[in-house]
Order: C-alpha cells, then structure tokens, then sequence
C-alpha cells in the first residue's frame, strides 16, 4: 500500500519552535522515524512538505491514482484552505489528518479545520507519535 505524508507549513521546523507546544523532536527525527515505522508496517511511504499552499494542492493532485492513502498535517492551512479541503476530495483518496497538538484546546481560530470534514480521522494533540497511530490504522485497513 503506498501512503502520501502531506506536511504543510512550519512542519519543518519542529524541533525548532515552540518546543512547550511541538516537542524537542526534529523534522529529521521524523522522517527517521515514518521511515522506519513504515518498514514495519510493510507501507510504502512517501514524505512531502512544502510552506506553499499551491506546492501540496499539486501534490495531491499528482496522487491521483498513484496513491491508497493520504496522511495530512496541513499545519495553519488546515484552518484556512478550502482549496487544500477540495483537492482531497477532487482525489478521491482516503485520507486521515494528524496534528501535533491538541488543537481543539489551542486558539480559538485553531478548533476547526477545513481538512476534517472529508477526514477519514482526526488524530490530534499526540506530537509525532499522531504519524505512527495515523500509519498503524492503514496498515489495519490493508487487511
């Protein structure tokens, strides 16, 4: 099964910033770690972060057809892009949406995203560990 892990904005500077909210853990830890999470599994996992709305519609959109299964952390796009939302459905992949933080207790503007409403799942507030829970349930599913 061939998995897109989708991150958006600021992803890549964890380990890095907010360190209270994001963990001590590096975007490098984390590609370590999805990597060898997806061995595990028997997935096949491709990473893709970009700062740029466009740069990861496009990426949806070369998925079609070539993808099972979508993880997203859309990071701030996920409360912002109705354009991010409609890629996910004009792809017609199932997808499960994972942020680090919890963040239905964050910021009021924080508590809904645009992502979770084709979401297969939410997984929220669990740091990087949201990856490995998000990669456990497909691997599940390919059963």
């Amino acid at each position: 099964m061939k998995v897109l892990i989708l991150n958006g904005p600021n992803i890549n500077f964890i380990g890095i910033r907010e360190k209270d909210l994001y963990g001590s853990t590096s975007y490098n830890e984390l590609l370590n770690d999805i990597e060898k999470w997806a061995k595990e599994l028997n997935l096949s996992v491709e990473v893709f972060q970009s700062n740029h709305e466009g740069a990861l519609i496009d990426k949806i959109q070369q998925s079609y057809k070539k993808v099972d299964y979508i993880v997203i952390n859309g990071g701030g796009y996920s409360h912002t892009s109705i354009a991010l939302l409609d890629a996910l459905k004009a792809v017609s992949i199932p997808y499960i949406e994972v942020h680090l933080t919890k963040i239905s207790e964050r910021e009021k503007f924080r508590h809904f995203s645009y992502l979770s409403l084709a979401a297969k799942e939410v997984i929220e507030g669990k740091g990087i560990k949201g990856y490995h829970e998000a990669l456990m349930k497909i691997a599940r599913e390919k059963k």
